[in-house]
């Protein structure tokens, strides 16, 4: 622990965060170098986005949160939720939402762009903390009382997500939902009923959803159709294969050069692979675990509930939203377009993720248990 003016900050959490952010930035110098001058003719024009509109805003809001004590996030949940899913609504609305690929998830206004679902992640969290610790073990067992309420809320927000869609950010937010639900005290029966309700629901999403349907199918046939639909994974895995062991160096990738989609996205891990190679990329993947064993020791010595929940919350949504980024890129997950937390290009993405490293910083400041 630091102290800084009587608040003690986990000093091995903020640096975990500062070197996740500083590997990030490094791998995306490198990943997005050829994007950059094709497009806009000059190399580092992603990193100097993600710079100013990521790392800018997020040491701002993470220095906010690790500061404002955050019991006091309990009273604004509500409004700060409400907020959230405003700003989910309006990028339906001609003029405001913009569209990029096949997914309308932002707001677009001037040049400048946020995406709200990553606003969501956090807000959700923060309300469903503030929700589950005024409700007694009795009451989370009650229908009425625990799961209506859990669903009710977390319903608008799928429903929201669906309509964009986005399918990857969703799945994030159930799952983790279901997690901090579940360490709340909510019964198996509630959870198993959760699951099978949500497997229905999304083989009714990829049944009626063509490119949804072409990602399992790629998933569990990515031979099929190389240049097709399984184009994307399969440059993925000749990237990281290409990399070997010790990988090609820091900036040789090939697979930059336009081959790989989403190089400077959810896809810079298999930049990463290749360049770095099998043993520099597992001492990243030890280092990702360390920051995550972490965050949930954090939330163990929590003083209370709230941030308890909160914390586990977070810790639990960096952990899925990792796995299934590099677990799509090395073939055991289906390809979802979910970015690789503090490291994949994203302002809104790395802003956020670094507002709630600083929550977490904040509950790892008070007086923990022992």
């Amino acid at each position: 622990m630091v102290n800084r003016g009587g608040f003690h900050l986990d000093r091995t959490f903020l640096a975990l965060v500062f070197g996740l952010t500083i590997i990030g930035l490094i791998m995306l110098a490198s990943a997005s170098w050829p994007l950059g001058f094709d497009r806009f003719e000059d190399g580092y024009y992603f990193l100097k986005h993600q710079m100013i509109f990521g790392l800018l805003p997020g040491v701002i809001g993470c220095l906010v949160a690790m500061r404002v004590p955050y019991e006091k996030l309990r009273h604004f949940a509500p409004h700060m939720l409400g907020l959230s899913i405003l700003l989910l609504i309006l990028v339906f609305i001609p003029g405001i939402g913009a569209e990029f690929g096949t997914s309308r998830s932002w707001i677009g206004i001037g040049g400048f762009s946020f995406q709200p679902s990553e606003l969501v992640k956090l807000t959700f969290l923060i309300y469903l903390a503030a929700w589950l610790e005024k409700r007694s073990r009795s009451e989370l067992k009650s229908v009425s009382e625990g799961l209506a309420p859990f669903l009710t809320v977390l319903g608008v927000i799928a429903l929201l997500l669906i309509l964009q869609p986005d399918t990857g950010t969703l799945g994030i937010i159930v799952l983790t939902a279901f997690a901090v639900y579940f360490v709340a005290g909510a019964p198996l029966y509630h959870l198993a009923g959760l699951g099978l309700i949500g497997a229905g629901a999304m083989a009714a999403l990829i049944k009626f959803s063509p490119y949804r349907a072409d990602r399992v199918l790629t998933f569990l046939h990515p031979e099929l159709d190389p240049l097709g639909v399984g184009y994307h994974i399969n440059q993925a895995l000749l990237a990281i294969g290409s990399g070997g062991i010790f990988g090609r160096g820091y900036g040789h990738s090939l697979q930059k050069f336009q081959y790989l989609p989403e190089v400077a996205g959810d896809s810079i891990f298999a930049v990463m692979a290749e360049e770095m190679g099998f043993v520099l990329v597992s001492v990243f993947v030890l280092f990702c675990l360390a920051f995550l064993f972490r965050g949930f020791r954090v939330a163990e010595k929590s003083p209370d509930a709230f941030g308890r929940y909160l914390v586990i919350g977070i810790m639990t949504w960096f952990g899925i939203q990792a796995f299934v980024n590099i677990g799509a890129m090395v073939g055991i997950m289906p390809i979802t377009g979910v970015p690789l937390p503090f490291v994949s290009y994203g302002g809104t993405a790395l802003a956020i993720s670094l507002t709630a490293a600083g929550v977490v910083l904040n509950v790892s400041g008070e007086k923990q248990k022992t």
